[in-house]
C-alpha cells in the first residue's frame, strides 16, 4: 500500500508548515531522541498555535485518520513519530508566561521543561516536572509527571490548574477542576488518550535559585547495603531531600580515579531543596549508610540540577527501556540483589557516556498528600519507582542489550507492585493497562472518557484504552506482534522470564523456553504484575 500523502493538507489559513518525505527539513523534523525508531511519518504539520491545531484535528476527523501528536518526542514507544502517520507536531509552539506575584504558569504545548524552568526560574518559581530538561511537558504532564520534587509537592498534575484541549471534534474546551472537571480529572494520568492539549496552566512553587544537589558515589560492593538501607532513610527524611539512586557502569567523571570508569558504581543524585540551614540535618541518615568513594554535593542552581540526568536521555542513540513504569512499596536486600547482579552483567559500553543504568526515583513524601482518586494517575503504595535503560550506537548491539534490559526488568517484576507509571511503560495489554491505574473504579471512569471524546480512537498512538473502552485494538508494538496479548501484565510474564533471569544471578535467557511458558500457561495469569 503506497504511503498518504494527504494531498489536500493544509486548509485555507493553516499558518504552520507542513512537511512530507523528501521536503526541505523533513528529516530533521521526523527525528526523536531514540534512534532505534527510524520511522517516516507521511505527513508533518508543524502548528504555530490552537487554531492550526483545531484545522488539523478536523481534517483528520473528517478522513478518518488516526492522529499522532509530537511534543518533545521522549516517549519510550516511539509513538511521537509513527510510520506513515499523520503527526501533529506542537514543536513551534513556546509561548511562557509566569506571574511573578503568583507563580501561575501558562505554557504552551510545545514547551519543553529546560525552557520552563527557565521562564519560571526568573521569577524564582518552580513547576514541579521531570528530571531531562529535552522532555516536553506535555506529554509528560498527561502522564502525571514526576520528578525530584515529587516528594516536596506531589506530582506535575497535583499542581496542574487547567488545560486547555482540541476534541478529536475540533472543539476546544478548558478543562479544570471548575469546568469540565472529569475530563480534568482524565486528562490527569490518562490524558494521551483523551484529548490534544494546547496549553497547560500550573501553580508553581517557589524554589531556588540556588539549591543543594550533586553525586555520591559508592563501590559496587557496598551498594546492596546502602539501597536496603535507604529506604528507611527516606522515610524519615524531610520532604525537600529527595535520592535517585543510579546503578550503572562508572562513566568518566569529575573526582573519580581514571581506572574506575566502566566499573559498575552506585550514584545517589542528591537534591535538597530546603533552606540552606537545615540540609546537614536533612542528611545525616545518608551521611550514614557506607563511606563513599566520592561526594559531588555542593551548592548549584536549580537549572543545573534538574539537567543532572539528561546525560542518560542524548538524543541520537539506541535506547531501550523495559516500560514497564514499576513501583515498588519499599527497597529490600532481595530487590538491592537484584539490582547489583544486574549492573554487575551489564553488556560493555558502545561509547564513553552511559551505556546502561538502573534506576530507583524516591517518591512518598507529599505524593500521598492527594487521595488516590483525586487523578487518573495511579499513586497508591509507591515509595519508589523502577526504571532500566540501556544506550547504544549501531544495530548490531540490539539483541544484546535487549537481553539485558528484558532480564533486569523480569527479576524485578516480582517486587513491583500493581499500579504503574504510564509514562514509562509500553503497552503490554489490556489487563496490564487496567492495573496500571490502580483500581476498577478509576478504569472504569478513563473508560467512559475515551468512549465520550474519542470513540473512535484517533488518538491511538499512546498506551491504548480502546481495546477495554471501545471492543478496538490499538496499533501493535514491537512487543504485541510476538506476545499474546491474553498473558500481558500477568503473573506469567514474571514467571518465565524468571527461567532466565534469577535474583543475583544473570544467566542468557533462553527465548525458546520462555516462549513456551507463556504461550502453555500465560492464558491462566492474573495480571498481578
Amino acid at each position: 500500500m503506497g504511503r498518504k500523502r494527504f494531498p489536500d493538507f493544509p486548509p485555507e489559513g493553516f499558518k504552520g508548515r507542513t512537511l512530507r518525505p523528501g521536503d526541505p527539513g523533513y528529516t530533521e523534523a521526523r527525528q526523536i531522541p531514540n534512534a532505534r525508531y527510524g520511522n517516516e511519518p507521511a505527513l508533518i504539520a508543524q502548528c504555530l498555535d490552537a487554531d492550526d491545531i483545531v484545522a488539523a484535528v478536523k481534517y483528520c476527523d473528517a478522513h478518518g485518520e488516526p492522529i499522532a501528536i509530537r511534543s518533545g518526542g521522549h516517549a519510550i514507544d516511539g509513538h511521537a513519530m509513527p510510520q506513515d502517520a499523520f503527526v501533529i507536531d506542537t514543536t513551534p509552539m513556546k509561548n511562557i508566561a509566569v506571574d511573578p506575584e503568583t507563580g501561575v504558569t501558562t505554557i504552551d504545548a510545545g514547551v519543553l521543561l529546560g525552557e520552563m524552568d527557565a521562564a519560571t526560574q526568573e521569577h524564582g518559581y518552580v513547576v514541579p516536572s521531570g528530571t531531562v530538561s529535552g522532555t516536553g511537558a506535555a506529554g509528560l504532564t498527561l502522564g502525571g509527571g514526576m520528578g525530584y520534587l515529587t516528594r516536596r509537592f506531589g506530582m506535575t498534575v497535583d499542581s496542574l490548574l487547567s488545560v486547555d484541549v482540541v476534541t478529536v471534534k475540533g472543539e476546544r474546551l478548558v478543562a479544570s477542576r471548575d469546568q469540565n472537571p472529569e475530563l480534568f480529572w482524565g486528562l490527569c494520568g490518562a490524558g494521551h488518550n483523551l484529548a490534544v492539549a494546547t496549553s497547560f496552566t500550573y501553580q508553581a512553587h517557589k524554589v531556588g535559585p540556588g539549591v543543594v544537589s550533586g553525586l555520591i558515589i559508592y563501590a559496587i560492593d557496598d551498594a546492596a547495603g546502602v539501597l536496603a538501607q535507604l529506604d528507611a532513610v527516606m522515610r524519615r527524611a524531610p520532604r525537600e531531600l529527595t535520592i535517585y539512586p543510579v546503578a550503572l557502569p562508572a562513566p568518566p567523571l569529575p573526582g573519580l580515579p581514571g581506572h574506575m570508569v566502566g566499573v559498575p558504581i552506585l550514584v545517589l543524585i542528591v537534591v535538597y531543596t530546603g533552606a540552606p540551614d537545615g540540609y546537614e540535618a536533612a542528611m545525616a541518615g545518608v551521611r550514614s549508610l557506607a563511606a563513599p568513594l566520592a561526594d559531588m554535593v555542593r551548592p548549584a542552581s536549580w537549572l543545573e540540577t534538574n539537567s543532572i540526568l539528561d546525560v542518560l536521555a542524548p538524543p541520537g542513540r539506541r535506547q531501550r527501556q523495559p516500560g514497564r513504569g514499576g513501583y515498588l512499596g519499599g527497597i529490600t536486600a532481595e530487590v538491592a540483589g537484584v539490582i547489583v547482579a544486574g549492573v554487575r552483567a551489564a553488556p560493555a559500553a558502545t561509547s564513553p557516556g552511559p551505556s546502561v543504568a538502573i534506576a530507583l526515583p524516591c517518591l512518598g513524601g507529599a505524593n500521598f498528600d492527594f487521595p488516590e482518586d483525586s487523578t487518573a494517575y495511579s499513586r497508591r503504595g509507591a515509595n519508589w519507582m523502577w526504571e532500566v535503560l540501556g544506550m547504544w550506537d549501531t544495530p548490531d548491539r540490539d539483541a544484546e542489550f535487549e537481553r539485558w534490559v528484558d532480564g533486569v526488568m523480569a527479576a524485578m517484576t516480582p517486587f513491583s507492585l500493581r499500579n504503574g507509571y504510564v509514562n514509562l511503560s509500553i503497552d503490554r495489554g489490556p489487563e496490564w493497562l487496567r492495573n496500571l491505574y490502580g483500581s476498577e473504579e478509576k478504569w472504569a471512569r478513563i473508560c467512559a472518557l475515551k468512549k465520550a471524546f474519542d470513540p473512535h480512537n484517533r488518538l491511538r498512538y499512546n498506551k491504548n484504552v480502546a481495546r477495554a473502552a471501545l471492543g478496538a485494538a490499538p496499533p501493535r508494538s514491537w512487543m504485541s506482534s510476538w506476545v499474546p496479548s491474553s498473558w500481558m501484565g500477568s503473573a506469567a510474564w514474571a514467571l518465565s522470564f524468571l527461567v532466565v533471569c534469577r535474583v543475583g544471578v544473570y544467566v542468557q535467557p533462553n527465548w525458546g523456553l520462555a516462549l513456551y511458558l507463556v504461550r502453555r500457561f500465560g492464558s491462566s495469569g492474573n495480571g498481578a504484575s
